[in-house]
């Protein structure tokens, strides 16, 4: 790498992360479709729901993730407390995705939710003082 060369390392890595937590939830919607023959559509709240949930609850919250990673990095704030964020949130959504296989809310999934919730606030507050260059 060069000196104009922009790095982000917190950035690639939870995306690659992201991306691979994506793949298995998208498996498990896979799985849950031939286990329950529906090609289309969804059970009606059933396990098939639950699990097309969990993923798209997953992409519903992770772009927003790893933007404010990226700002954060790219502004020069970011570290291994941002390292550790991206892996707690990423943790946490595995805790979600194990969670919403059961038809009550599941201690997993409870984590994995408030993990999510947590990490965007925080992340939402960190990125709106690196913009007014509090921190």
């Amino acid at each position: 790498m060069d000196d104009t060369t922009i790095f982000l390392p917190v950035t690639l890595t939870a995306a690659a992360a992201a991306a691979l937590i994506n793949l298995w939830l998208a498996i498990r919607v896979g799985q849950m479709r031939g286990a329950t023959g529906l090609v289309h559509g969804d059970d009606a709240g059933g396990p098939l729901t639950r699990r097309m949930r969990a993923q798209l609850n997953f992409v519903e919250n992770t772009g927003f993730v790893l933007v404010l990673i990226a700002g954060i990095e790219l502004a020069g704030r970011g570290g291994q407390w941002l390292a550790f964020v991206a892996a707690a949130y990423m943790l946490g959504r595995l805790a979600h995705g194990v969670g919403m296989d059961g038809e009550t809310p599941t201690l997993p999934r409870r984590i994995g939710t408030g993990v999510t919730m947590l990490t965007l606030l925080g992340l939402a507050i960190a990125a709106t003082l690196v913009a007014l260059r509090v921190i």
